[in-house]
């Protein structure tokens, strides 16, 4: 399974509705945003998908989900970027929760990975993609907060 790295960045970009996101996801509704693409040629539906907050602290990967649209070219602040939609099946909020923090993605084999992008939605190396899926369950585990 190929997968992908979104950037988001609280500085730039407010998520003025997270608590409700969290809220509708948890009541099993479907939630799906689109983002921006860096890596448009080769991501597809059906692709995974992580989002890391950077800019500030705390930094580290909140989100995760799956690729559900072909990309698409669309403006924001007059310019054009390509998208994606993207389908949470977790997404976590950084101010009140714990998240997967940068220094262990920067540990072990998953150190080969650049964790904070400067363009969003930029590949996963291949080889790190089950060890990162491994790392990101085992967090949601300890956290008790999910069951898988």
């Amino acid at each position: 399974m190929k997968a992908y790295l979104f950037g988001w960045n609280p500085q730039k970009f407010e998520w003025a509705d997270i608590d409700n996101d969290i809220a509708r996801l948890a009541n099993g509704d479907k939630l799906e945003e689109n983002w921006s693409v860096a890596s448009h040629k080769t991501i597809k539906p059906g692709d995974r998908a992580y989002v890391v907050r950077v800019g500030v602290e705390p930094k580290g990967i909140f989100a995760s989900g799956y690729i559900s649209s072909e990309p698409f070219l669309a403006s924001r602040k007059g310019r054009i970027y390509y998208r994606i939609n993207m389908v949470f099946d977790v997404l976590l909020n950084p101010d009140k929760e714990q998240i997967l923090p940068l220094n262990i993605l920067k540990t072990g084999n998953l150190a080969a990975q650049t964790w904070t992008p400067q363009a969003s939605g930029i590949s996963i190396r291949p080889e790190l993609v089950n060890e990162l899926e491994g790392v990101w369950l085992d967090f949601l585990s300890s956290k008790g907060d999910f069951s898988f």
